[in-house]
């Protein structure tokens, strides 16, 4: 991309609002370099914020600019759909996670680079620590950042792997032994594999029931544990694409659309902060829209706000009240930042904390009796915020491209795949997937009755090469005719301990009674989704 781009559009403008000037009503707007010092918005529930919001998107996606929006409603993102030219339609990113049955790859731990991997774990634990007040303590905080940083540097790691590095001792030995930092190498070996079994059940139980409930949902699970996502945040902003993010509360859950929010938000800071290896004049200029952020301003967000700009990340961040920010970090860094500020009606407090940045052309009064649709802000012209002034945003766009079905579907076609092959490759990860039956298998032969066993699942890889794997119906050879033997094992999913009258082969996965039963019935469904994807394979997936 060349400099040309960023000059040619400098002086650019988006209109979002007229005010009344001798009578005459004239419309307004905001350039390109002055957008680059972020534009905030506040103001109560049904006073047009998403009006004003859905028209500078609109706008913006018109000029053909790349544009990015974080809704965790979901009426915002559907209604975008309805508005994209045709001749965008193949630059959209549509992540639905409520499209269930077509999810998108989002694997927040891929491919990091060493210098940026303390910022995806501080942005992961922000957000955890944001949704998760009620059980976060210090101990859980240094238990959690010691397992992020410790896959980020194991390949082929997923959130997946946070509860298993806590619970299955041969996987945390492949994953230690890939640790660069000896700060995190030293936590494992010196000081989480010599605590005390009961010690270390205790310490790790908030973690697993609360990461475990956010994995246990198939729709978000489908989504973050592929290993190799569809979808690149630098490419997204490189190539101006459209990045449409439905979040959606109702469908998702709330803590689940807090969760992907954050995360995704942590990716799209990396991929702007990766831009240092392009010259600042050769940037494309990327806008951001977050409705509700405070579902997701958190102290990494507030980073962005100071740092975005100079990577031509441009946000434009709206939400209801002041006090839903943080007021030791976001607060400060939304009004110590922010270039453009605008207010709906606002309640009284916020009347009194705002009449500082609009007095004395406005007071409490004001703020508290604006109408719908009209607004009070301090627009930044040229690099200088103006005095406060009053206008009234535009009225809705009203003519919709009806593009919605054919955005999904190529959406889908680029960036999807069939929710079968996802679980398949999930389970095989996992060592739920058994190794397929041979074609031609040896007629039966008698064997002496077998003396009972936990439930362990073979991995796919089976055994090594000339080493056939025991049968399922055999214990291990250390068990046969050597007497009782009694070992506590614990189970690889839930952790649980479990007393067997065999030694467990260490190489795979063990599973309680009760997870095994949850395994065989996944696995089967698994199985006989995907024997019904490969019948289909020819015929065009469904839009």
């Amino acid at each position: 991309m060349s400099s040309f781009y960023d000059h040619e559009h400098e002086d650019e403008i988006i209109f979002f609002a007229q005010t009344n000037f001798r009578n005459q009503n004239r419309r307004f707007g905001i350039k390109t370099d002055d957008r680059r010092r972020h534009f905030y918005v506040l103001g109560k529930t049904g006073m047009g914020k998403t009006t004003l919001l859905e028209n500078m998107v609109i706008s913006d996606i018109n000029a053909g600019h790349g544009v990015g929006v974080v809704d965790p409603h979901g009426d915002f993102a559907e209604k975008l759909l309805n508005f994209i030219p045709s001749s965008r339609v193949n630059d959209v990113v549509y992540f639905n996670p409520a499209d269930f049955d077509y999810p998108i790859g989002f694997n927040v731990l891929e491919a990091v680079d060493d210098r940026h991997k303390h910022l995806v774990s501080s942005g992961l634990m922000g957000v955890f620590k944001k949704i998760w007040p009620d059980v976060w303590s210090a101990r859980m905080e240094h238990i959690l950042n010691n397992c992020i940083l410790a896959l980020l540097d194991y390949p082929g790691s997923t959130l997946l792997g946070i509860n298993r590095i806590l619970t299955d001792k041969e996987y945390r030995k492949r994953v230690v032994s890939k640790i660069k930092d000896p700060v995190v190498k030293q936590f494992w070996i010196d000081e989480y594999a010599r605590w005390e079994d009961r010690f270390r059940n205790e310490a790790i139980a908030p973690i697993q029931n609360k990461v475990g409930q956010f994995l246990s949902a198939s729709i978000i699970r489908n989504i973050v544990a592929q290993v190799k996502s569809t979808i690149n945040p630098r490419e997204i902003m490189d190539g101006g694409k459209i990045f449409i993010m439905n979040l959606a509360k109702g469908r998702i859950g709330e803590d689940s659309s807090r969760l992907l929010g954050g995360m995704l938000i942590t990716k799209i800071q990396l991929a702007a902060m990766e831009r240092v290896d392009v010259p600042e004049a050769e940037r494309r200029d990327y806008y951001l829209y977050v409705d509700e952020f405070q579902n997701f301003a958190t102290q990494s967000f507030a980073n962005i706000l100071s740092e975005a700009r100079k990577y031509h990340l441009n946000l434009i961040i709206a939400h209801q009240y002041i006090e839903q920010l943080d007021e030791d970090y976001v607060r400060p860094a939304v009004f110590g930042n922010v270039g453009t500020i605008m207010t709906f009606r606002v309640g009284g407090k916020d009347a009194e904390f705002l009449e500082q940045e609009f007095t004395p052309q406005f007071v409490i009064e004001d703020l508290v009796n604006l109408g719908k649709y009209d607004v009070y802000l301090k627009l930044m012209i040229d690099g200088v915020a103006s005095t406060p002034f009053s206008a009234r945003t535009l009225p809705p766009i009203s003519q919709p491209t009806g593009n919605e079905d054919k955005v999904i579907k190529v959406s889908r076609e680029r960036y999807s795949q069939p929710r079968a092959v996802i679980e398949e490759k999930i389970l095989r990860w996992a060592g739920f997937e058994e190794p397929a039956a041979d074609e031609h298998p040896a007629p039966p032969r008698a064997v002496a009755p077998a003396a009972p066993r936990a439930a362990v699942v073979p991995p796919v890889s089976g055994a090594p090469a000339g080493k056939p794997a025991p049968r399922p119906s055999e214990p291990p050879r250390s068990a046969r005719g050597k007497g009782k033997i009694s070992v506590v094992v614990n189970c690889s999913n839930c952790g649980k301990e479990t007393a067997v009258g065999f030694k467990p082969d260490p190489n795979r996965p063990f599973y309680c009674d009760e997870c095994f039963k949850k395994v065989k019935a996944e696995r089967e469904r698994a199985r006989q989704a995907s024997s019904e994807v490969k019948k289909s394979e020819e015929t065009p997936a469904p839009v």
